[in-house]
């Protein structure tokens, strides 16, 4: 996102996740930059720039931390499942 303001990153990064629904993680992958600069984007800039898509994007970032405990336990599950099953092969 070289060349781009951080007003006009701080919006496409709002834009993006509450369009996927993704994670701060997500987002900082896709746009390839720090999990640090996604949240101060989202959290802090973007309240002084739009304040509707502030809220927008708060809303999608709390219910991914409400669901955040269901996809750890969920990676968890398929982990151990995957080694099972390379246990079994051998």
């Amino acid at each position: 996102m070289r060349g781009v303001s951080i007003e006009e990153r701080a919006v496409a990064l709002a834009q993006y996740i509450i369009d996927s629904k993704d994670t701060v993680r997500g987002a900082a992958k896709k746009f390839g930059i720090s999990k640090s600069t996604v949240h101060k984007d989202v959290s802090e800039r973007l309240i002084h720039i739009n304040q509707v898509l502030a809220t927008d994007v708060r809303k999608v970032l709390d219910e991914n931390k409400a669901e955040r405990h269901i996809r750890g336990g969920m990676a968890t599950k398929l982990k151990y499942e995957k080694e099972h099953e390379s246990n079994i092969k051998k």
